[in-house]
C-alpha cells in the first residue's frame, strides 16, 4: 500500500524532529547558530507550518503562512504540541488520501512542474529532512548529541 508506506516515512522523519523538540533544553529554544538564521524554536515552527502548507496544497487549498508565529507559541510545550499535531494530521491525511488520492494531480505554487500527491508528500518529507539536518547543527554547536545519534540502549 503506497499511502501507508508514505505515511510511515512521514511519521519517521517527523518523529526525529519531534524527538529533538522534546529533548532540546527549553532555555536554548531561542538559540541561533548565527544571527541571520532561525532560532531553534523558529525552526520547529517552520517545520510545523510547512507541514500544514503541504496539507493545504494536497487539498487544493491556498496555502497558509509557512512559519507559525513565535509570539503565538511561546513555550516548549506549545511548540512540541503543534509540531506533533502537524505530523499526526499529516500522516492521517496521507492515509485518508489512499493510493488513488495520491495519484491525483497537485499544483505547486512555486513550480510549473506537474506532480501528484506522491510527489507532493515526497517534497514534504524532504522538507522535514532538510530541517532535521539543520537542527543537528543546533545540537552540535551547543555540545549536545541529537537523539537519533545517541547509542541505542
Amino acid at each position: 500500500n503506497h499511502s501507508e508506506a508514505l505515511a510511515r516515512l512521514w511519521t519517521e522523519v517527523g518523529g526525529k524532529v519531534i524527538d529533538m523538540a522534546e529533548d532540546f533544553p527549553e532555555e536554548k529554544y531561542d538559540f541561533k547558530p548565527t544571527p541571520e538564521v532561525r532560532s531553534f524554536a523558529e525552526q520547529m515552527l517552520h517545520v510545523a507550518g510547512g507541514n500544514y502548507l503541504f496539507m493545504d496544497l494536497a487539498q487544493g487549498k491556498r496555502p497558509g503562512a509557512e512559519d507559525l508565529s513565535r509570539e503565538k507559541y511561546k513555550t516548549k510545550a506549545e511548540i512540541v504540541a503543534v509540531l506533533k499535531k502537524s505530523v499526526e494530521e499529516g500522516a492521517a491525511f496521507i492515509r485518508q488520501q489512499g493510493d488513488a488520492g495520491l495519484a491525483k494531480a497537485v499544483k505547486f505554487p512555486w513550480s510549473q512542474t506537474p506532480t501528484n500527491g506522491t510527489g507532493l508528500w515526497g517534497e514534504a518529507i524532504g522538507h522535514v529532512g532538510e530541517h532535521y539536518g539543520q537542527l543537528v547543527v543546533y545540537y552540535r554547536v551547543n555540545g549536545l548529541v541529537p537523539p537519533a545519534s545517541r547509542p541505542r540502549r
